[in-house]
């Protein structure tokens, strides 16, 4: 459970609480919740029913207020008002954040608080309150005006998400420009090495070491905000929080990542982590996938991918190996029938790899169907339904049975992001995929996960990106323009066995990109590429990307632009 924090001796806050939480906050004393989450705002957000059920059994009274992100109206304050001077107390309200529900008491107790007394108390609890001060002011002066709200703060960059491509590009820019005024929004308080789940998964990794804490990473000189972006405002220069109130900026970056679409599969959240179904793509579930490659001594084992584009386009194929090797290591592999569901009709996008993936096909016994697209679950009856391409074009849905399924989630562009004025006609966040600016608004540029450019969404090309969109980021607040480009790099370590990798580098267009060409034969299986993956690439993640260290990382500079004096580059 998140921490939960006290803005009055009666009035608590905290971020989203699970069904689990619940006993422990009656155990606190807390005689009231209070929800001021709508159902179904992201993806892993538990049920609200579910949680006031288990009030209900701990004798702990549950409401529900659910405020809209980004829009607290003042009739919502009247009716959280109200809930206050009814329910019994202790309370604790909870939200995405705590955010919303911090705004909703301060904005409620402003009629009878001075405004800098409430914005002091949420300071120190940890909530950044100072873009309420109008509202809260009007309030206290007894003179509420629903248009008061503005844009109460402004930077020279903001930067939308706290994942690997929102802290390496600050990083960046703030090795660049050390006077730059930059904020990151971001909601999370957990950062997560992603590319270690593959190996947390084949009891590699421990899942702890995949972790760390969000306030640890942040660039020195960025200021943090731990919100959530619910709208885009370009035409102003302003993004719209969570509490309704707009921030100013000369340039953007958006970086949100993007979205796991679990939903989109029948069945698929009602059985996840049990009945032998499980995803690397989880921070919770890699453990479980490793269990279950130890439990499985003979059966059927899936393992499906879904329409590109997805995140990390190799990692379903990395978990099937991986576990085909562990059971070809403990002799049962004969007794496991192994198929991999992909909805493309390829192995791999890039051709040069496929050959050498083919081999490790063969050598596991690995049947592929192609055209195969995960639809339905039934993990209590082992189950699974697929809809198949056949070669006329035409679909039918298979029904497969199943003793362990490994699932990659279809996968989409933030909400946020597909419904706002920088989207592309497909969702995506709309960038040039050289200098990764956008075409309509020239002060914002993207770069990750969330980005239309054609590249694969690794950790590897965002190491790639986030220097060019530092350097352009710092040529446009100067006036000029974009001086940087980016060449599609993307890297995906296909771990065949334990031990080995093919090393997969490549660009636009499936150029190969090798950055070791004497070390490491980029169509090899490699020890030497296992070392890197295993015991380097965590050091160059944290201790170099993170940090705005560009080690083999400077981007290539557009033709004809006057090279920048030395001082201009950020230190090693």
């Amino acid at each position: 459970m998140d921490k939960i924090v006290s803005l009055t001796p009666s009035f608590s806050v905290s971020p989203q609480i699970s069904v689990s939480d619940v006993g422990i906050i009656a155990a606190q004393g807390f005689r009231s919740i209070i929800s001021n989450r709508p159902d179904n705002e992201t993806q892993d957000q538990p049920i609200t029913a579910a949680i006031a059920a288990a009030a209900q059994r701990v004798g702990v009274g549950f409401h529900h207020l659910p405020v809209t992100s980004g829009n607290i109206r003042d009739e919502d304050v009247s009716a959280f008002a109200e809930m206050l001077r009814t329910v019994k107390g202790p309370v604790l309200a909870y939200c995405r954040t705590g955010t919303r529900a911090a705004s909703l008491w301060a904005l409620s107790e402003a009629h009878r608080l001075d405004p800098a007394a409430i914005l002091k108390t949420a300071k120190a609890a940890g909530y950044e309150l100072d873009a309420l001060r109008p509202r809260l002011e009007a309030r206290w002066s007894s003179a509420v005006k629903p248009d008061s709200r503005r844009s109460v703060a402004a930077y020279d960059v903001i930067v939308v998400g706290g994942g690997a491509a929102g802290i390496s590009v600050a990083a960046g820019l703030l090795r660049r420009r050390p006077d730059l005024s930059l904020a990151i929004l971001e909601p999370a308080d957990k950062h997560y090495y992603q590319p270690g789940w593959t190996l947390v998964g084949a009891g590699v990794f421990a899942r702890a070491k995949t972790e760390r804490a969000m306030s640890a990473l942040m660039p020195k000189g960025a200021r943090w905000i731990r919100a959530a972006v619910s709208g885009f405002a370009p035409e102003e220069n302003a993004v719209i929080i969570e509490d309704g109130e707009r921030l100013g900026y000369r340039a953007l970056v958006v970086c949100p990542g993007l979205k796991l679409d679990w939903n989109a599969i029948e069945g698929l959240r009602d059985t996840l982590g049990k009945n032998g179904v499980t995803s690397n793509y989880m921070f919770d579930m890699a453990p479980y996938t490793w269990q279950l490659v130890q439990e499985l001594k003979g059966g059927r084992a899936l393992f499906t991918q879904p329409a590109m584009p997805i995140k990390c386009a190799g990692a379903p194929q990395k978990a099937m190996y991986l576990s085909c090797n562990h059971w070809s290591r403990q002799g049962v592999l004969p007794n496991v029938e192994v198929e991999f569901n992909a909805a493309g009709p390829v192995l791999f996008g890039v051709q040069h790899f496929v050959p050498p993936l083919m081999k490790y096909v063969e050598r596991y016994g690995i049947k592929l169907a192609f055209g195969s697209d995960l639809k339905a679950v039934d993990g209590a009856a082992r189950k699974a339904w697929f809809d198949v391409k056949g070669a006329d074009g035409s679909t039918r849905r298979i029904e497969k049975s199943f003793d362990m399924i490994h699932v990659c989630p279809p996968q989409t562009a933030p909400d946020v992001i597909r419904s706002s004025p920088l989207a592309d006609k497909a969702g995506w966040l709309e960038v040039s995929q050289e200098t990764l600016q956008h075409p309509r608004f020239g002060n914002i540029f993207g770069l990750g996960d969330v980005c239309s450019a054609p590249n694969a969404k690794t950790a590897a090309a965002v190491r790639k990106q986030a220097p060019v969109v530092a350097d352009n980021v710092v040529s446009v607040l100067a006036g000029r323009g974009p001086q940087s480009i980016y060449d599609g790099y993307g890297s995906c370590p296909l771990t065949v066995e334990r031990g080995k990798i093919i090393l997969a580098e490549f660009g636009y267009g499936g150029k190969l990109l090798p950055t070791f060409p004497a070390l490491i034969e980029p169509t090899e299986p490699s020890r030497l590429a296992w070392f890197l993956k295993e015991k380097m690439l965590p050091s160059i993640y944290f201790d170099l990307m993170l940090k705005g260290r560009e080690w083999l990382a400077h981007p290539q500079r557009l033709p004809h632009e006057p090279q920048p004096h030395e001082a201009s580059r950020p230190p090693n």
